[in-house]
């Protein structure tokens, strides 16, 4: 047999001048019975990477070859057209692709077999959840080049109610472990696929609009992410009605994106109405009435209203308990978000054990490395720096930083965040020489990314301040305290926890100066709206308290 072989190729070659390997593939093909020859063609369209068997035979099926594929498998391994890896893994020579591709094109059921290639990868892409689990995204790997060659390739083959999923399925993947910079691409252009297949109106449109001002924001974008979200939310409402889930997605995410920039006046109505439209048109008991509750109530923990986040934070964790069980991500996040709260409130004991078993859920759920267990270290660590647990604080902090810079890079609110934070504990620990720097890094991004005007920005002059306090730079103090405290009254109101924070600060650095009816004018102020806010027994109340009652004792005959 093998002497007959090379005897045909040597002739064919003399004959036609070919090279070796086509010579050699083409009296190979010519070997093949139809039903092998159908199937390398299907192995074909599989971009050049391992690919899993499990896959030719959801494409098989989905293309209708009814035949034996493994016995034509090893037909096609013992004529060198498919090399096997592994159990049950394979991969095609890009020679012998590009030789394939050629003959695929000459069988009668070349569009067949593209359309259910297409159709068994957009199967997976939409199998692929909205927030990945760690395991998950193990299940998905294997399939992803494969998609992406749909996404690049196949297009045309896609119908049009599937021709966003590939894009959506990759942006998943990558999006969920944040690794936004290869996920942007997929999304930029699924954009730019639905609007040439579409036209400029269409819900395709406006979900690829949403989905890229999703990724923006979680960038800390929010300047590119704000037009494509009103562009989206519009286009939905002109072409689905008023009264549409999708509508209600676009009322949340836009809320989401104003609060995200202190903008709270104008995300709590969006808010309200995203959660009762998702309520009328999806009953009580759904996931995305649970995201609602959850926003909702974060909204109001940023405004210091933690008697009514509380209930709705509770309505929410239980929501998704009872939908999604106790191991999801979105459980995670929301005993995270009841953590903040508690810490927030004082009930420091509380607020531990739910950060920790966030943090140990998300590790489990979304792997060591990723935004969200970062985000989880930095609270975590943010709870003991409050508690004067030093030294347990700095490696979850420092840990937090690097994560954040390796995943999401030097830019962005969460890295600002993470500056911040560590400043602040260094700052405790009369480090000043090794907080100062961090603090203006902070500041830097923050007023880069988010403006001149934003809660977090008049959080880091005041923590500069702090520091210069701290350090006998009184005027340079003083500046900064009054900027932060004017910026909290524009942005936040004159009754909220953090303006009253800028008051009692401001009047620590004046009974330092030795100015004390202005200190205890301040202190006054500060202790009316935090007895009103967070009531008597809160932490910041009781700090204030003894700040007044310390100036009284040292100050007044």
């Amino acid at each position: 047999m093998l002497k007959d072989i090379l005897a045909r190729l040597q002739e064919k070659q003399a004959a036609t001048g070919e090279s070796g390997v086509a010579a050699a593939f083409e009296l190979n093909w010519e070997c093949l019975e139809l039903e092998a020859q159908k199937l390398a063609c299907l192995l074909s369209l599989f971009a050049l990477a391992p690919i899993p068997w499990t896959l030719v035979e959801s494409a098989a099926s989905a293309s209708n070859l009814e035949f034996d594929l493994k016995a034509n498998r090893t037909i096609l391994i013992e004529r060198y057209l498919l090399q096997e890896l592994a159990e049950e893994t394979y991969q095609i020579h890009d020679r012998i692709q590009e030789l394939l591709r050629q003959k695929l094109e000459e069988l009668a059921e070349v569009d067949e077999l593209k359309r259910g290639f297409c159709q068994a990868m957009v199967a997976i892409a939409q199998d692929i959840p909205q927030t990945p689990t760690l395991i998950e995204i193990t299940q998905a790997s294997p399939a992803i080049p494969h998609i992406e060659e749909v996404a690049t390739v196949y297009q045309a083959w896609l119908n049009e109610d599937n021709l966003m999923w590939p894009f959506v399925g990759l942006n998943r993947f990558y999006q969920g472990q944040g690794a936004y910079e290869q996920a942007l691409p997929w999304l930029q252009k699924c954009l730019s696929t639905t609007r040439e297949r579409f036209g400029e109106e269409h819900p395709d449109v406006a979900n690829s609009l949403n989905n890229l001002a999703y990724l923006y924001y979680f960038q800390g974008k929010y300047s590119e992410a704000e037009p494509l979200y009103i562009q989206a939310l519009a286009m939905r409402k002109r072409l689905l009605g008023e009264e549409h889930p999708h509508v209600a997605n676009g009322l949340n995410n836009l809320a989401a994106l104003y609060n995200s920039q202190g903008k709270y006046s104008e995300a709590e109505p969006l808010y309200i109405q995203a959660l009762a439209m998702r309520k009328r048109l999806l009953g009580d008991e759904h996931p995305d009435v649970a995201t609602s509750l959850n926003n909702l109530a974060g909204l109001y923990y940023s405004q210091g209203k933690y008697s009514e986040a509380e209930p709705l934070y509770i309505q929410a964790l239980a929501i998704q308990k009872r939908l999604l069980g106790d191991e999801h991500p979105d459980v995670a996040t929301s005993l995270n978000n009841l953590a903040e709260l508690y810490n927030s409130q004082g009930k420091y004991s509380k607020a531990e054990a739910l950060y920790i078993e966030a943090l140990a859920m998300k590790k489990r759920l979304l792997g060591d490395e990723h935004p969200s267990v970062a985000t989880s270290l930095n609270n975590l660590a943010g709870l003991y720096d409050k508690q004067g647990k030093y030294s347990e604080a700095e490696p979850l902090y420092i840990q937090a930083l690097e994560m954040s810079k390796h995943l999401l890079g030097d830019e962005h609110p969460d890295v600002a965040n993470s500056l911040n934070n560590l400043a602040l504990l260094y700052k405790s620990q009369s480090k000043y020489s090794e907080a100062e720097p961090l603090y203006i890094q902070a500041l830097a991004i923050q007023k880069r990314l988010l403006g001149d005007e934003h809660p977090d920005v008049a959080t880091s002059l005041s923590n500069l301040a702090e520091l210069y306090k701290s350090q006998g730079k009184y005027s340079e103090a003083e500046a900064l305290f009054i900027e932060a405290l004017a910026m909290r009254q524009r942005l936040l109101g004159d009754e909220h926890p953090d303006v009253a924070i800028s008051l009692n600060n401001l009047a620590g650095l004046y009974y330092s100066q030795g100015k004390y009816s202005e200190a205890k004018a301040l202190y006054l102020e500060a202790l009316v709206i935090l007895e009103k806010r967070l009531g008597a027994d809160h932490p910041h109340t009781v700090t204030v308290r003894d700040n007044l009652e310390y100036l009284r004792q040292h100050s007044e005959p």
